[in-house]
């Protein structure tokens, strides 16, 4: 079809990137991320005309963090922007003069690994992001799975934990309270670890300190149970687990793989799915969205 562009739109920049039909990233562009919706729409308009110069394109693919509609052309709510049915598509399609189409973040992450990543070879799987909070895509029998509404894959927000700790959804019990950088944090204080922040937390464990590696185990833990819980329901081939936490590797994925193996329903009499790391890194939503472009549903 020929050469896509795709954006990520981060808490500090905005990111285009030219993508082939391979995955591969020819040019990329980035300008700050301003304060106001509306510079947020001038912003990625920048940032396309930046990364498509010299370039033929045929479309765009927006990744944004927040409930996108099915059809992938409005944020009907954005949690760390002041979108609410916010009809992105027709702003941007109004100044770059490409068909544009908007895609949850963590679906075009999913969708990235699937086609160019640590997906490939499987038909059916789940990708987490395990960061700040947990977020989620969904492939399944080869197509990205978004639901009746454009909202499925947020299974951060199953409750684990029935009255547990309160989650900024407005619920108590989230998954992502238990399994999360701040989780990771708060599990390493509670056993007299001195770190403030998650990658503090991170190379504490990768230089050997007990009480940080015990907080991966924690959540680690927490994560083998999550999945479980979402294989039961989805049977995916594999899970791919990317994020800010999911970069320690398998300080997070050996408990998680060992408490996956104990609680999984029909254990032993059925195929285990893996559970990798991530291969894309922090270009895995533009690729993803970039592709998604391409795509027809």
């Amino acid at each position: 079809m020929g050469l896509t562009i795709g954006v990520d739109i981060g808490g500090t920049k905005i990111a285009a990137g030219v993508v082939d039909e391979e995955g591969n990233i020819l040019s990329t562009h980035k300008v700050p991320t301003p304060g106001t919706p509306e510079a947020i729409v001038d912003a990625i308009a920048s940032a396309v005309e930046g990364a498509r110069a010299g370039h033929e394109i045929v479309g765009v693919g927006i990744g944004a963090a927040g409930y996108v509609n099915r059809q992938r052309s409005e944020v009907y709510f954005a949690p760390n922007i002041d979108w609410r049915n916010e009809p992105l598509k027709a702003k941007v399609e109004g100044r770059v003069g490409l068909p544009v189409v908007v895609e949850n973040d963590a679906n075009a992450m999913a969708w990235a690994e699937y086609r160019f990543g640590a997906g490939v070879g499987v038909s059916s799987l789940v990708a987490l992001t395990v960061g700040t909070g947990i977020g989620a895509g969904l492939v399944l029998d080869g197509h990205l799975y978004r639901g009746a509404f454009g909202m499925a894959g947020e299974p951060g927000h199953l409750r684990v934990v029935p009255d547990g700790l309160p989650c900024g959804c407005g619920n108590r019990g989230c998954w992502e309270q238990y399994c999360s950088g701040r989780a990771l944090v708060r599990e390493a204080a509670a056993r007299g670890g001195p770190w403030t922040e998650g990658p503090a937390v991170t190379l504490a464990a990768q230089s050997g300190h007990r009480e940080a590696i015990a907080a991966f185990v924690a959540v680690g833990t927490w994560l083998g149970q999550g999945l479980a819980d979402v294989s039961a329901v989805l049977d995916p081939g594999r899970f791919v687990i990317g994020g800010g936490v999911g970069a320690a590797g398998d300080l997070l994925l050996e408990p998680a793989r060992r408490r996956f193996a104990d609680v999984l329903i029909g254990r032993g009499y059925r195929p285990i799915p893996d559970i990798v790391p991530a291969s894309l890194g922090v270009d895995a939503g533009l690729i993803g969205a970039a592709d998604l472009a391409r795509q027809s549903e």
